[in-house]
């Protein structure tokens, strides 16, 4: 840097001044002997000058700012191509000179874009988008990352990857941060367009749309007569659930009904644990879309048993006899689906005892598909399929045999 060369000049300057004082008879000291109260004057008239030169030459020697790095501060941004003796020059992207005082430098908080040890210089970058909340966070996620990983953009690293996250859910929308990293700042405004271009091309390849502020106002009967219509299509929706079953498909259409009013919505994303081995609980889980994993734990080695997809259904045995989970169930993609639980059942069960035997049946089979696949796999059984499971589910319940 100049000021570098300038302090140099300068302090072999003055030793010169020194020398050649001496040498024509003049003992310096007595000048400054004399000075000492102009001296005093002049200096208290310069502080600031002298605040900026002190300023510069602190701010080299501790390598706060270098000349070619990337410096933000406050709202402007920019790369330093000077550090003078009153000032430190930054130049904008828009090819303006900021003129920043040494002395504020020093004082103020400034951000430094500097390339570490053996690395490329990288700037990590987020751009946001408001989605609509209909669409499955997972889909909006994979579709951000991948729009950064296939767009082939200028100025985009490949590594560290680019990932996407949820950031916020207010307002009627989802919003989503996507990050990725630059490797030149002097483009960032422009690489920020390019990936949202590509990000909002992916997002409209599966069909997402952007999200807009959701203002609800409340209107008796236009209000009223939504809910009604959107409680129909859920009641629905919780039905058909239950009918695909083969565990209650076989029920009147009024119990399945029953069944259905006492459903709770359950989604879990890809890589959440549905139930845990050992654990006591008392509903048992259908699978409207997605799939799931269930796996056995035996002398510390787990071992996978099976994958449910669409339509099948897990844990009735603790909903229906209260036994503890024989397997963990984990989501291998996002999972949509239903949870009853046991007060439920016991509606249709103490109207009608009889559906004991065909529901014991079924679980009858489950338990030996259950043990034959523990078998292959040389694990230990869970229990007899000739174990009496209709005497368990009466005396759960306090059904009379």
């Amino acid at each position: 840097p100049r000021i570098a060369r300038d302090l140099t000049v300068t302090g072999l300057s003055l030793a010169w001044g020194m020398v050649w004082l001496r040498l024509m008879g003049v003992d310096p000291s007595q000048l400054f002997t004399t000075s000492a109260i102009i001296t005093a004057v002049i200096a208290f008239a310069m502080q600031d000058t002298l605040g900026n030169v002190l300023g510069g030459v602190m701010l080299q020697l501790d390598n706060s700012l270098k000349v070619g790095e990337w410096v933000r501060i406050d709202d402007i941004s920019g790369r330093v191509v000077d550090v003078r003796w009153r000032y430190t020059a930054i130049e904008t992207r828009n090819r303006e000179t900021i003129v920043v005082p040494n002395s504020w430098l020093m004082k103020n908080r400034f951000g430094v874009l500097r390339q570490s040890k053996d690395e490329p210089l990288l700037w990590r970058r987020t751009v946001y988008f408001n989605v609509d909340a209909t669409a499955a966070p997972g889909t909006v996620i994979a579709a951000l990352q991948k729009a950064v990983v296939d767009g082939g953009i200028p100025c985009v690293a490949e590594s560290p990857a680019p990932s996407a996250v949820l950031m916020d859910t207010s307002m009627g929308y989802f919003r989503y941060g996507l990050r990725y990293w630059l490797t030149d700042a002097q483009f960032d405004d422009p690489t920020d367009s390019a990936v949202r271009v590509h990000a909002l091309a992916s997002l409209a390849r599966i069909g997402v749309g952007l999200g807009l502020v959701q203002e609800e106002r409340l209107m008796i009967k236009e209000n009223d007569s939504w809910r009604q219509a959107n409680a129909a299509r859920e009641m629905e929706r919780r039905l058909e659930a239950v009918q695909r079953t083969s565990l209650f498909g076989g029920l009147p259409q009024a119990e399945q009904m029953v069944l259905a009013t006492h459903l709770q919505h359950a989604p879990y994303v890809a890589g959440g644990t549905l139930t845990r081995q050992g654990a006591v609980a008392h509903w048992l889980y259908l699978i409207v879309q997605g799939q799931v994993q269930v796996q056995v734990e035996q002398d510390g080695v787990k071992t996978l048993i099976s994958v449910l997809k669409d339509g099948d259904f897990f844990g009735e045995m603790g909903m229906l006899t209260g036994e503890p989970r024989s397997a963990t169930v984990l989501a291998l993609t996002d999972v949509d689906c239903y949870r009853l639980d046991n007060i439920g059942f016991s509606q249709v069960l103490v109207a009608r005892p009889e559906i004991a035997d065909e529901i014991s049946a079924i679980l009858s089979t489950r338990r030996q598909d259950l043990n034959n696949r523990l078998q292959a796999a040389k694990l230990q059984h869970n229990g007899a399929p000739s174990e009496d499971l209709l005497g368990k589910i009466k005396t759960f319940f306090g059904v009379a045999g």
